[in-house]
């Protein structure tokens, strides 16, 4: 039997595991496909898997599927996430990943215990303006290539400049115990900066208040806040000098965030529009 995997969990979390050896339903959770989900005891740890046909394809519902499994569960516990599309193909091959890997499982766990994941996306009009794209002729390009090289380098410090000035504000103002920062130009000349906050999970609520009154106070940005979320960047940070199996099919030894930190904002987000 094929196991679909969603998140590391710990044991203690899950008393229905206390008196069984073999995996238990988790009561109304169904995940991709709609399959029932199940709690696998594995040592010290809960593996959170579906039963799975490796034949049928996944989709980006399957995605969300993915992700809100692991919510389910981070309400219990904290989870490592394992990336979209994990499978195993068998019991024998999800207990030796997690053997042979349980000391880095149990020691990120440590690490992220009662910490949560908020994320904030800020827009910031475009500082640099527009590039303007002008037509030039076959006499002029050689002549003027260099000085765009040059205007086009000053822009992307400037855009560099800001963004770092916001991301330093929004660090004073939040005071997290962990970031990770993105930053990217849209095609109507707004900057966006992605930024995820590692911050305890007893102090969302401040954190939820400090965000309304930033909102109020930076007029020339527009800021949106979703969480609090299982902690995907931080697990991705822990994780990403770690080498996976090479095989594609094969189920990834260490868990990695569901997907990339950047698609899982966007699953992030669809989780909330469907809220």
């Amino acid at each position: 039997m094929a196991w679909y995997a969603y998140c590391i969990g710990e044991k203690q979390a899950f008393p229905e595991l206390a008196r069984h050896r073999k995996p238990v339903p988790m009561e109304s959770v169904h995940g991709v496909s709609g399959n029932q989900v199940f709690l696998y005891p594995a040592s010290d740890l809960a593996i959170i898997v579906s039963e799975h046909n490796p034949s049928e394809a996944l989709s980006q519902k399957s995605g969300v599927d993915h992700a809100r499994v692991i919510a389910d569960c981070f309400l219990h516990s904290t989870v490592l996430p394992f990336r979209f599309g994990t499978i195993f193909h068998d019991d024998e091959s999800l207990r030796k990943s997690i053997r042979s890997n349980q000391r880095q499982f149990l020691s990120n766990i440590d690490k992220l215990r009662g910490k949560t994941e908020m994320h904030l996306k800020i827009f910031v009009d475009d500082c640099c303006g527009r590039e303007n794209v002008r037509s030039q002729s076959a006499e002029t390009v050689g002549r003027e290539y260099l000085s765009n090289l040059r205007e086009t380098a000053a822009r992307q410090r400037e855009r560099q400049t800001r963004a770092r000035a916001v991301s330093f504000q929004m660090h004073r103002l939040f005071m997290p115990l962990d970031e990770e920062v993105s930053c990217r130009l849209t095609e109507s000349g707004k900057m966006v900066l992605d930024i995820a906050h590692l911050i305890e999970r007893k102090h969302v609520e401040r954190y939820q208040n400090k965000f309304a009154t930033t909102s109020a106070m930076m007029r020339d940005c527009h800021l949106q806040l979703s969480g609090p979320w299982p902690p995907y960047h931080f697990v991705h940070r822990l994780t990403r000098t770690t080498h996976a199996q090479p095989q594609p099919a094969a189920a990834a030894t260490i868990p990695v965030p569901a997907a990339t930190p950047a698609i899982q904002v966007e699953v992030q987000e669809q989780l909330v529009a469907m809220a």
